[in-house]
Formats: structure tokens, C-alpha cells, sequence
């Protein structure tokens, strides 16, 4: 009786004393917290990672268990847990990057692996890059460098964001209602060596992000400290220069202060100049108050103009009235600024809970001239427009977010609110001659649009399943005031909308996940759309789902493959370049993404990406269902070189194919494969590149559409191909230092 009664009191005190909770930070050498960093529990198989501090949670821990870290960029390690009672301190030590430390771990969205290899064996040179880091994602520029980019992704013409849901740091980039179109997200305030991490996902899988996210989404995270400070200088071809500084201004255990400025400036390949220059300012404090308080603050501005020489007609290159690179209208530019601020406050309640807020403010100013269809409409004086509009916004989020466990399951559960604001004054739509004569006012007033969000989500581990339910409700007040209308009347409407969102992963091993995805995202419409319509599907949905897996079949390799599918609702696009309203129908799409990443060699990486999708419109006649620009085919592989002895380079190419201009298709819009090559040589403090675009000097197009034009002195208007010409042959060099 005795012995059974020391039995059960030992496998009580086992239970209470080794199957508890264990915390941990995990940070660098220099006591820098790291992020993402996979965890694995050798002895129970249990999974964690560390969070955006470098904090991690165990639950079910024994003493005895061995823990072993992962990450890409630093050298695994090993421990054997000795002590629940304290904080578990782990350092990690940098190392070349080494793909047999990708460790997969059951996270919902596990795909910024593929990102967090590409930054650092291919680094981010140019805000245009920036975009081009994310799998399958094309762009093309066609206002003289200063607009922001069009986008490409799925088999959507995302135009300049109308389907993707962009933010640096938390902060919204998409502008709703703007005056060159619904959606418009400009990131070339972003200095791209301030970029550490890219956070990207496809589908509304993710009750996080609302308003655009049908195609997927990406946040740019930027560095919390600088391992240095550093100034660069490039110059190039067409009278390219770019100067560049990160300094260094406070560094301790617990503060760090940095600021960074660009300056560039270029001509480009056109036969007008295009006379870009863009200066950027950008400062970020991240401190911590206390053992459970931390705070962050980053500030920045941008202010760029430019000229443009606009889309040109494929017949008056064909016919040699102008070069590729000439210009019809070389009157078109622009110019714009914005000023950003953002807050973060984070809050450890205890240890299973947290809360995480930020609040933000920006200042925008948009100003843009273009001609696309020349003297269609005013044989005399042109169809010059121009497009702009002074701009608020304000905001904030918040989210609190619970851990819990049991002896069969464990998990966390968030909840979420948001308010965003968007005024915009003298939202303006004009007809001009020459960028200095007003000639006609087509659209002017004053656009409020606020927008209300809130979500729930839980995911739940059970052995090897991981289960993730979740829902969304957003709540959006649209109000016009048209100045143009005799006396003062606000047009106002309102929606809601419910998103619910389901994702299964099974994660067999630290080598292979299987996922199943699925969910409803939308994309609100222009408020001048909204009022027009009277609230008719001011915010149509996306349904979707994505099937696949991530799997490194050798310690050196990392796929990623997926079927997937979105069905899109019937629509009100407003069409910024003409001011006009026009109606889609519904839409559905299908495909497959293929991402491959191989090491042969601990200098040597190969990256491919490959995406097919096919593309219809639902409610119209076979033969007449095609959309127009969306991609089917699209291909970017490289091979890059990072030495030990201080060389690297790299040699990448990207492929789009022919795709439909129209409906019927019986006008393509050509595709292009560019090759891009960089090389250089690191020695001590001092950094020594080159870089060349369009390394064979191919002919491509960057952008084209269908457009009905007519020249002067033609009689009657023609519909064909309009199109900016890609970058010719273009090398540029670089000199850093590092202090």
C-alpha cells in the first residue's frame, strides 16, 4: 500500500513539477532579440517560435526535454532544459546563410521563408525591387519612375494596388478613393536597405488584413537597429545618381536610434528628360520601459517630381514618326510628397497574454498629368488631364492575444479592432493643355471615408494538425462633397461586411507541411463609385482557397506548391485616368504557384519562381471572357553567389508571357524576358559593385494596354497596343562604406 502510494504521489509531482511552462528570449551576440525564430521540442515534438521581441512560450515542459533552434541566418543550436523557475536566455550566433537551418514550423502563413532567403542572398537595391521580392509579383513603371508602380499577381491587373493589401510596418499604403485610381499604393518612400523582412501571403486567408486583400497581401518590416552605420554612392547611365546614408544614433540594451536618407536623381533612356529626383527621410526609436512595456516610434518623408514622356502608340513607332523611347505628349510628369509617423505600444499582460497597438498619421499630396488618348477627344488642344488631390490620414490598431494549453492541445486566440480615416481635399480630375492652362474641370470635391474593423481568429494545435477559424466584420461611411454641384450637399452611404476565413495545416515534420486554405476577402469601390450607385455592391467579395504544401526533400532545398482558386462578385471600377464609371462582371481564376529554392554549394543559390493562371470572366460569352492584362504565365529564376572571400553577384531573369489586351483577345500585349546581372566585392568596411538591367539590351515593353487614340491629323481614331518601353541596357556602379 505504501509503494503505491509513493507511486502516485511521484507521478504527481512529475506532472506538477516537469510538465510546466517555459519562457525564453532568444537574441544575437549583441543582445538584439530575434525574430522567428523555430523551436522545436525534441522529446515531445512540439513546435513554438519566437515573436516580434524574440519572446517564446513553452508549455508542457519538463525538465529534461531538448529544445533545438532554427534560423536561416544564424547556427542552430541545441539545449537541454535544466530550470522552469527562470527565463530561458539562448544566444544565437550569426552564420552564413545556410538553408539546412530552415526549419518548418506550423505557422499559418510559413511562405516569408521564401522571402527571408531571397533578401539575403539577392539584396534589395531599388524601391522598385522592393515589390519584385515577393513570389510570382510583377510590376511595371509608366509615368517617368515618380508614380507608383502597376502590379501584376494571380492573373489580376492589380493596377496600382486595387488587390493587394500593402503596409511597411503596420502602416496602410493603399489610398482608397484616389484620384488616379481605387487602391493606389506609391512605396517609394521606403529606403530599401532599411527592409529586414518581407511578411507576404496569398488569398484572404488572413482575418489581420481587410480592404484589398483578394490576391494576398505584403507588410514591409523594417529594422528595429543598424549592425552599422554606412554611406553608398551610385552613378550610372543616363545621368543616374544616387547617394545614400544610415547613421547610427543611440545603441544600448534597451534603446535603439537610427536615421537614413536618399537622394536620386536620373534622366532615364527617353529622349526627353525625364528630370526625376525623389529625397527620402526616414528615423526609427525602438525602446523598452520596462520587463513588459515597449515602444517604437518611426517618422519619415518623401517628396519626389518628375517628367514623363507617357504611354506612345505602337503605330507611330512602326510608322517612324517617333523612336521608342520618344514621346507624343512630353509634357506629362507629376510630383508628390508624403509624411508618415507611426506609434507602437506593447504591452506583456502577463505571460500567456499580450496587447499590441500602434496609431498612425500621414500627409499626402498627389499631383499627376497625363495624355492617353492624345486628340481623341479634343482635336485641338489635346486630352491632357490632370490628377490631384491633398490627402489625411489617421488611424490605429490594436490587438490582444491569449495563449493556452492543456495536456492535449494548445494554442492562442487574438482579437482585433480598427479605425482608419481617409479626407481628401480637392480630389481633382481636370482637363489641361501643356501642364499650365486649366481648361475644364470634369471632377472636383471633397471625399471622407472611414472605415471600422474588427476580428477574432484562434489557432489550435493538436499533435501535427494545426486548425485556424476566423472572422472579420468591417464597417465603411463613405461621404462625397462635388463642388462642381450648385450649393453644398453631402452624398453620403454605408456598408458592412462579414469575412469569414478557415485554415488547416498539418505539419508532418520540420521538412514537410500540407496547408488548405480558405476564406472571403473583399475590395471596398470608390466613394464617388459608392454614392453613384447608391450603395449598390459597394464592397464585393472574394471567395478563395489554396491547396499545397512546403517541403525541403533535402536539407539544401525548399519547395513550395499550391492549386488555387478565387471567385470574384460583380463590380464598380472607377476609372481614374478617364473619371468615368464602368462596370465588370463577375470573375474567377485558377492556378499554380511553384516556388523552388536549392544551396549546391554554401556560396552558390538557385531561386525559381513559376506561376500559370487562367483567368476568365463568368458572365460573359466564350471567346469574349478574357481579361484584359491578366498574366498567365510568368517565370523568374536566378542563380546567386555570396563568398566567404567577399565576392557576390548574381544573375536573374524574369519572363512574362503574351497575355489578352482586351476581351475577345484579338489584341496581345507582348510578353518579355529581361536578364539582370550584379556582381561585387566586399573587403573590410569598403563595398565595390556593379549592376546592369537588361543585360542583352532586349526591346520590351514594361507596360501596355489596348487604348483608343488618335494623332493629331488622323481623321479617324485607332484602338491598339500604347505602351512605355523597358529599361534598355543600363549599368550603374557602387562604392559603401561601413563605420
Amino acid at each position: 500500500m505504501k509503494l503505491k502510494f509513493l507511486t502516485f504521489f511521484f507521478v504527481v509531482l512529475n506532472g506538477s513539477l516537469f510538465a510546466q511552462k517555459l519562457t525564453g528570449i532568444v537574441s544575437d551576440k549583441y543582445q538584439k532579440s530575434i525574430q522567428g525564430v523555430s523551436i522545436l521540442n525534441k522529446t515531445t515534438s512540439q513546435h513554438t517560435h519566437s515573436d516580434e521581441h524574440g519572446q517564446f512560450v513553452f508549455e508542457n515542459i519538463s525538465i529534461g526535454d531538448s529544445l533545438q533552434f532554427f534560423h536561416i541566418s544564424y547556427k542552430s543550436k541545441l539545449m537541454v532544459v535544466r530550470d522552469l523557475k527562470h527565463t530561458l536566455n539562448v544566444v544565437l550566433y550569426t552564420n552564413a546563410i545556410n538553408l539546412n537551418e530552415v526549419a518548418i514550423s506550423p505557422k499559418i502563413n510559413a511562405l516569408h521563408l521564401l522571402t527571408d532567403i531571397d533578401i539575403q542572398t539577392n539584396p534589395v537595391n531599388s524601391s522598385q525591387e522592393v515589390l519584385r521580392k515577393v513570389p510570382g509579383l510583377f510590376i511595371g513603371q509608366h509615368a517617368g519612375g515618380g508614380k507608383s508602380e502597376q502590379m501584376f499577381l494571380r492573373g489580376f491587373d492589380i493596377d496600382h494596388g486595387t488587390d493587394i493589401h500593402v503596409t511597411v510596418d503596420g502602416l496602410p499604403i493603399n489610398m482608397v478613393s484616389h484620384a488616379h485610381g481605387q487602391g493606389y499604393a506609391d512605396l517609394h518612400f521606403v529606403i530599401p536597405e532599411t527592409i529586414e523582412k518581407i511578411d507576404f501571403g496569398k488569398g484572404p486567408y488572413y482575418e489581420n488584413k481587410g480592404n484589398f486583400n483578394t490576391a494576398g497581401y505584403v507588410n514591409f518590416m523594417t529594422k528595429r537597429r543598424l549592425e552599422n552605420s554606412s554611406i553608398k554612392l551610385e552613378t550610372g547611365q543616363f545621368d543616374t545618381y544616387r547617394l545614400l546614408g544610415m547613421f547610427n544614433l543611440l545603441e544600448n540594451n534597451n534603446q535603439n536610434a537610427y536615421v537614413a536618407t536618399e537622394f536620386l536623381a536620373t534622366d532615364g533612356p527617353f529622349e526627353s528628360p525625364q528630370n526625376f529626383n525623389r529625397i527620402n527621410l526616414f528615423g526609427k526609436y525602438t525602446g523598452i520601459i520596462s520587463n513588459t512595456d515597449r515602444v517604437g516610434v518611426t517618422a519619415s518623408h518623401f517628396a519626389s517630381k518628375w517628367d514623363a514622356s507617357g504611354q506612345i502608340p505602337q503605330r507611330a513607332v512602326d510608322r517612324g514618326k517617333i523612336s521608342r523611347f520618344g514621346a507624343i505628349d512630353d509634357t506629362e510628369g507629376g510630383n508628390t510628397s508624403r509624411t508618415n509617423l507611426l506609434i507602437n505600444y506593447d504591452k506583456d499582460i502577463d505571460e500567456k497574454s499580450s496587447l499590441r497597438s500602434s496609431v498612425y498619421l500621414s500627409q499626402y499630396n498627389f499631383e499627376l498629368y497625363s495624355n492617353f488618348t492624345f486628340f481623341l477627344e479634343d482635336p485641338i488642344n489635346g486630352d491632357q488631364i490632370r490628377q490631384k488631390e491633398n490627402r489625411t490620414i489617421y488611424g490605429f490598431t490594436s490587438e490582444y492575444k491569449k495563449i493556452f494549453s492543456s495536456n492535449k492541445l494548445n494554442g492562442s486566440w487574438r482579437t482585433g479592432i480598427s479605425l482608419r480615416n481617409d479626407n481628401s481635399i480637392d480630389n481633382e480630375l481636370s482637363h489641361t493643355l501643356n501642364r499650365s492652362e486649366t481648361l475644364e474641370q470634369i471632377q472636383l470635391g471633397n471625399i471622407n471615408e472611414t472605415n471600422l474593423g474588427a476580428y477574432f481568429g484562434t489557432t489550435i494545435n493538436i499533435a501535427k494538425w494545426t486548425f485556424n477559424p476566423s472572422v472579420r466584420l468591417d464597417y465603411f461611411d463613405f461621404q462625397y462633397n462635388d463642388a462642381l454641384l450648385s450649393g453644398y450637399k453631402t452624398q453620403a452611404e454605408s456598408q458592412s461586411i462579414i469575412s469569414p476565413k478557415f485554415n488547416i495545416l498539418y505539419t508532418q515534420s520540420q521538412e514537410l507541411q500540407l496547408y488548405l486554405k480558405a476564406g472571403k476577402g473583399f475590395h471596398s469601390n470608390d466613394t464617388r463609385v459608392v454614392v453613384v450607385e447608391q450603395g449598390n455592391k459597394t464592397l464585393p467579395s472574394a471567395y478563395g482557397f489554396d491547396v499545397g504544401f512546403i517541403w525541403k526533400p533535402t536539407p539544401k532545398m525548399l519547395l513550395n506548391m499550391a492549386y488555387w482558386y478565387l471567385y470574384l462578385e460583380q463590380e464598380f471600377v472607377y476609372v481614374g485616368d478617364a473619371g468615368i464609371v464602368e462596370p465588370s462582371g463577375k470573375t474567377r481564376r485558377q492556378g499554380i504557384d511553384l516556388s523552388y529554392r536549392y544551396q549546391p554549394l554554401p556560396w552558390l543559390f538557385w531561386n525559381l519562381d513559376a506561376n500559370y493562371t487562367y483567368a476568365r470572366s463568368s458572365a460573359e460569352p466564350k471567346g469574349q471572357d478574357y481579361i484584359p492584362l491578366a498574366t498567365e504565365f510568368t517565370l523568374v529564376s536566378g542563380i546567386n553567389v555570396t563568398h566567404k572571400s567577399g565576392l557576390y553577384g548574381g544573375l536573374n531573369i524574369r519572363y512574362l508571357g503574351d497575355r489578352p489586351a482586351n476581351e475577345d483577345n484579338s489584341i496581345i500585349a507582348k510578353g518579355y524576358t529581361v536578364a539582370d546581372l550584379n556582381m561585387g566585392y566586399k573587403w573590410k568596411k569598403i563595398s565595390l559593385g556593379i549592376q546592369i538591367q537588361n543585360l542583352l539590351d532586349t526591346d520590351w515593353n514594361e507596360t501596355q494596354f489596348a487604348t483608343e487614340s488618335r494623332l493629331q491629323n488622323e481623321i479617324i481614331p485607332v484602338e491598339e497596343i500604347h505602351f512605355t518601353p523597358g529599361t534598355p541596357f543600363f549599368i550603374k556602379t557602387m562604392i559603401a562604406y561601413d563605420f
